[in-house]
């Protein structure tokens, strides 16, 4: 089974009132086992970028000027994701900008049926709890101290970790005939899904990353939202 882990960055909120993509970060799974293939894209917006956007990701106009519009790369996209569902944190968002952005250029639309929403996943699972994507990493242990500001392809890679912990694990699905030795009973009769990892996952990004992002961050002063209290 092939999935893929997707998010977007935005300058807004809604489409429908002017707001475009511009990041587009996808990790693929076959199996729910991360392949190492990933697809990653800055896109031109061709608009201004509004302050309270660019806090969240720092994209900026002038960084995204130069960078493809959607219609130079919804063809490379929709064969990235083709005959894959779609794993997104709020997957309604999600869709609904790629959905506008496909429309715009004459190109299908995604089926609200291929999205896995691990916010729905996450509250159904943990009801009252806290799902945001940086609450869920602190409950399974994973690192997102890397996550200073939000990013398509790193948010995507993070959330790959966090969807197979929701799930289970890999391989969810997967058990071994076995018997008990001491009493001879099935294998059934026995819980085998793994439980919470006993410390947490290596971070995937190295430390000459860490050091070019944060230098990134140092350079968006003070008045960033990230550094308010």
């Amino acid at each position: 089974m092939r999935e893929i882990v997707l998010d977007t960055e935005t300058t807004g909120f809604d489409p429908e009132q002017g707001d475009r993509i511009v990041e587009i970060g996808a990790v693929e799974l076959h199996n729910h086992v991360p392949t190492g293939r990933t697809y990653h894209q800055y896109i031109n917006p061709q608009r201004d970028m509004p302050q309270s956007a660019f806090e969240v990701h720092g994209l900026s106009e002038q960084f995204l000027s130069d960078k493809p519009v959607f219609a130079e790369i919804a063809d490379a996209f929709l064969e990235f994701i083709e005959g894959a569902n779609l794993v997104i944190h709020n997957a309604a968002f999600d869709v609904k900008f790629l959905n506008a952005e496909l429309r715009w250029v004459k190109r299908p639309q995604i089926a609200w049926e291929r999205a896995v929403d691990t916010l729905a996943i996450a509250r159904q699972k943990f009801p009252g709890s806290p799902a945001s994507l940086d609450a869920l990493c602190r409950r399974f242990g994973i690192d997102n101290s890397a996550r200073t500001l939000h990013g398509a392809l790193l948010d995507s890679e993070i959330l790959a970790e966090v969807y197979l912990e929701l799930i289970g694990g890999k391989q969810p699905d997967f058990g071994l005939s076995t018997t008990n030795a001491g009493s001879g009973a099935a294998s059934g009769d026995v819980d085998w899904r793994p439980g919470r990892r006993p410390k947490p996952l290596p971070p995937r990004i190295s430390d000459n990353e860490k050091a070019a992002h944060a230098a990134f961050v140092e350079k968006l002063g003070d008045a960033a939202l990230w550094r308010k209290p």
